[in-house]
């Protein structure tokens, strides 16, 4: 790992970020490596791999493993209440329904790019809770709960992977963190959505999740097809980065088979997991490297493409969600609200396809480079630029205006 002075970090065998800067500590390390020893581990005890003699050919690059709690013991010290629960699968159903038209609000998932500070995530969702209230008639509102980033190269992970914004990457008590994040929003009776990154994690926090997604560099993984065909929730697959609607339209199809894959169970034990399938995914649009696609041409291309492959009948074939962030505005959030009230008024209009929207929105508007949390402004991105919640507030009403709209045509 790279500081920005140059120097190397390591971690030690508490979590804690060191920095490697002399030469000798180099050498001590990669001597100890050659010979089969954890260079950050100070016991006597033998280690497995010098238990069945492999030390020299296993693990020659990895520093450290630390043990994590197993989902089972997480999701009983922090459990979903009863109501929690109902919110929860109640939300479900109601997202599937907007997905296959059998319910006419539009769905909005909108909230932080990604959550770096739970407290302002937590004032962002009461925000959001009572203005869900006032809309619902219109709006099927989902706050946007996401922990885990995906980087083009190098950068900060997400909550999940280092909490402290610092480098430390404390995954334990980011994944804590993360759980009791979905709790509180559920607390103030919002649905939560976010995006699966990895096929672990998900064991920790998926039942706190209504909605997920897979994001652009994973729509084509078999990894993830495989993660979306066992999830409980309805799952969007978002356009892959240059553009191509057959890559996420494939991973709609074969989420709705049945998989047998390698994973881990509630108890954290290495595990054969076997899938029903799941019928409820969908695309995504996000636009693209060559620039956007949420006109009314490009959703009409995507419904023609999804409609040769998909059966009439599934949730993929009616509609799509569309992300007016990313590709879709450059990731600039006054074209982000641009691109909203673009189709706020196609809605309106009654153009057909559109199932349901993507935001970022936070607190204050714009974004700010990483850093630790005391030295951030309070309730603004780390990540891609949002929308500020006065905007976001505007943009809601302007929303559930143009359902109310199509209605009345």
């Amino acid at each position: 790992m790279q500081q920005q002075d140059g120097t190397s970090l390591a971690l030690s065998a508490g979590g804690v970020a060191k920095p490697l800067n002399r030469p000798e500590e180099m050498r001590a390390i990669r001597q100890a490596m050659d010979e089969g020893k954890n260079p950050l581990t100070a016991t006597d005890v033998p280690r497995w791999e010098d238990q069945v003699g492999v030390s020299r050919i296993v693990n020659r690059r990895v520093l450290e493993f630390e043990v994590l709690p197993t989902p089972a013991q997480v999701l009983s010290d922090q459990p979903l209440s009863e109501q929690a629960q109902e919110l929860v699968a109640r939300s479900r159903d109601e997202i599937r329904a907007c997905l296959y038209g059998q319910d006419d609000r539009l769905l909005v998932i909108v909230g932080p790019c990604s959550v770096h500070d739970p407290k302002a995530a937590l004032d962002y969702a009461r925000r959001l809770a009572a203005l869900k209230n006032e809309l619902d008639d219109h709006l099927l509102i989902v706050m946007r709960v996401y922990f885990e980033k995906p980087r083009t190269t190098v950068g900060w992970k997400g909550l999940i992977n280092d909490p402290d914004i610092d480098g430390s990457c404390n995954i334990r008590k980011g994944l804590l963190l993360a759980r009791r994040t979905l709790l509180d929003v559920l607390g103030e009776g919002l649905a939560c959505a976010t995006e699966f990154l990895e096929p672990t994690s998900p064991q920790y926090i998926s039942d706190a999740v209504s909605w997920g997604a897979i994001g652009a560099r994973n729509t084509e993984s078999q990894v993830h097809r495989q993660l979306a065909s066992g999830l409980s929730m309805p799952i969007g697959f978002k356009n892959a980065t240059d553009g191509s609607v057959k890559a996420p339209t494939d991973s709609c199809f074969a989420s709705a088979q049945q998989h047998t894959f390698f994973g881990i169970d509630h108890l954290g034990r290495a595990a054969v997991v076997k899938t029903l399938g799941n019928p409820d995914c969908h695309v995504v649009l996000r636009g693209s490297s060559s620039g956007p696609n949420y006109d009314a041409a490009s959703i009409a291309q995507t419904m023609s493409t999804i409609r040769a492959e998909m059966p009439a009948d599934s949730a993929a074939a009616h509609g799509v969600i569309v992300d007016c962030s990313h590709g879709n505005s450059g990731k600039d959030e006054h074209r982000q609200a641009e691109v909203v009230r673009n189709i706020a008024s196609r809605i309106a209009a009654g153009e057909q396809g559109i199932t349901g929207i993507m935001m970022e929105s936070f607190i204050e508007g714009g974004n700010q480079p990483a850093a630790p949390l005391d030295q951030l402004v309070y309730g603004k991105s780390i990540t891609d630029r949002c929308l500020s919640w006065k905007d976001t507030e505007q943009l809601l009403r302007e929303l559930a205006q143009a359902v109310a709209t199509r209605r009345w045509n």
